[in-house]
């Protein structure tokens, strides 16, 4: 079936973006347990928060319920034990032991979006403090009014660099990197704000869930939250892409206060110019009243509306910035289309959810899934239907956080030419590091086929092994390490045979 689509995109029957959908549906489907990565944890207690930097996607950090924060490179292995699996060790570690090292559990780690230099950690000793990854230094820290919960930035801000963050305490807070003060606060919840998404279209657009139960919508350039999401207003199902209806309004309507009455034609009578004025004032009132009433911040009907039973854990947009996922201390998926904020009644399966925390979510860039943690396992949902796709099973304890990455993974299909006879080896997801030794392996086999004709089974065994040992670190050294690596092959296959 998937080389029928690579066929077919030769020959220009498939289109690109069909392909691509394809090519991330097929790669999302064979996700599994790996038996060739592993990563050396230095955390000893709960992992809380996960996330691959935006830029290079290349360094992982994780920050843990014992205060400790690390960072591990993805792409290159520390080292290889027997069978291949390569072991992955932390190239940094900020822990108790460091003089500005958080006192109480981390609950929140987050790259800088811009680079690699800097990342964000939020504890329960009430600081947020910046790093800086080169010298493992506090640039600066922030004291909150109670536990932080949560902390996030804006993939992509390029007018502000704000670290929202929300704690015991009821109202969001916004840091500004550049001052390394506090901007202002956005206070609306009745409770703790247990998570915090920023738009995935708009870098002023700021999602909080609170304890509360209730989602709000936040536009950082304007006092008060200009929506509250309410379980009870729903559409049946996802939306098209494109609304006969949508209009500049409607665009405005994704970066600020939604207005849900718009003002009608009307008829023009034989007074009408005496009358205009009186009409254009009467209109005006109306509309402003109906506009100031049905504003969140100030109805109390829809400020009190409520998005779960129970506080919300979750919040997760997908990468069109359409619909976010939430989910709640009721054990409860809901999926919101965020620029009409009604709830889509996408009915996920049963699950059972932790509800004393907050939880890590993730969506694929399709997006065609959701990663949710549940008790002991990561349960993949389809979106659109709610049901299981899978669920992975692997952790001994709880899981807490789940983070899904699809940059730097190269599909790679290999013909092998021996003996006479074309083998094919199924398509595999790999980093760009590990195809580079994967083709390097390949063209050392194809070479040493041509050298001799296997004898015995065994012995090709042992050249494999040898030829993943010896070449896949004088790959980076260009010619004459392949070239001294190949002699050192010739001699040994020798002394075998």
């Amino acid at each position: 079936m998937w080389l029928e689509k690579v066929r077919g995109r030769e020959r220009g029957e498939l289109r690109a973006r069909r392909f691509e959908a394809a090519a991330r549906a097929r790669r999302a489907a064979s996700l599994a347990l790996s038996n060739r990565k592993e990563f050396a944890t230095p955390h000893h207690g709960a992992v809380n928060s996960l996330q691959v930097d935006l830029t290079e996607g290349r360094y992982l950090l994780s920050g843990a319920s014992d205060g400790s924060a690390a960072v591990f490179d993805v792409w290159n292995a520390t080292e290889y034990e027997t069978g291949f699996i390569a072991k992955h060790r932390h190239i940094l570690l900020v822990d108790k032991q460091h003089q500005n090292g958080h006192k109480f559990a981390i609950s929140a780690a987050v790259w800088y979006p811009v680079d690699t230099g800097l990342f964000v950690t939020a504890s329960f000793d009430q600081y947020v403090k910046v790093w800086d990854t080169n010298s493992t230094q506090v640039v600066m820290d922030f004291k909150m009014p109670g536990k932080v919960f949560t902390a996030a930035m804006s993939p992509i801000a390029t007018t502000h660099m704000l670290i929202a963050t929300g704690s015991a305490d009821v109202q969001v807070r916004l840091c500004d990197i550049a001052s390394g003060a506090f901007t202002h606060t956005l206070s609306g919840h009745r409770d703790g704000i247990m998570s915090l998404e920023w738009s995935a279209s708009s870098e002023w657009v700021l999602m909080s869930g609170g304890c509360d139960g209730a989602i709000r919508f936040w536009d950082i350039r304007r006092a008060g939250c200009f929506r509250v999401l309410d379980q009870s207003q729903s559409q049946l199902g996802r939306r098209s892409p494109l609304l006969e209806s949508t209009t500049e309004n409607d665009h405005i309507d994704s970066i600020g206060p939604s207005t849900s009455t718009r003002s009608l034609p009307h008829k023009r009578t034989g007074n009408s110019k005496k009358n205009s004025p009186t009409m254009r004032k009467c209109q005006n009132l109306i509309h402003g009243h109906l506009q100031q009433r049905l504003h969140p911040g100030l109805s109390s009907s829809q400020n009190r509306a409520t998005s779960h039973y129970g506080a919300v854990t979750g919040l997760r947009t997908t990468k069109d910035g359409m619909y976010l996922l939430s989910s709640g201390s009721d054990s409860r998926l809901r999926l919101w289309d965020i620029d009409s904020g009604c709830n889509t009644l996408v009915n996920f399966e049963a699950m059972r959810l932790q509800t004393g925390k907050p939880l890590q979510l993730a969506v694929t860039d399709d997006p065609s899934l959701a990663f949710v943690p549940c008790m002991a396992s990561i349960k993949a949902y389809n979106l659109w239907s709610g049901t299981t796709f899978r669920a992975f099973r692997g952790h001994y304890e709880l899981v807490n956080c789940c983070y899904y990455s699809e940059q730097d993974q190269v599909s790679l299909l290999v013909n092998y030419h021996i003996f006479g006879v074309n083998v094919s080896i199924s398509t595999m997801f790999l980093s760009v590091q590990e195809c580079r030794n994967f083709i390097l392996a390949a063209m050392i086999d194809k070479f040493l086929y041509g050298l001799h004709q296997l004898q015995l089974l065994l012995k090709w065994y042992s050249i494999y092994i040898i030829c993943h040992l010896v070449l896949c670190k004088p790959f980076l050294l260009g010619l004459p390490g392949k070239l001294y690596s190949l002699t050192i092959l010739r001699k040994i296959w020798l002394k075998l045979s």
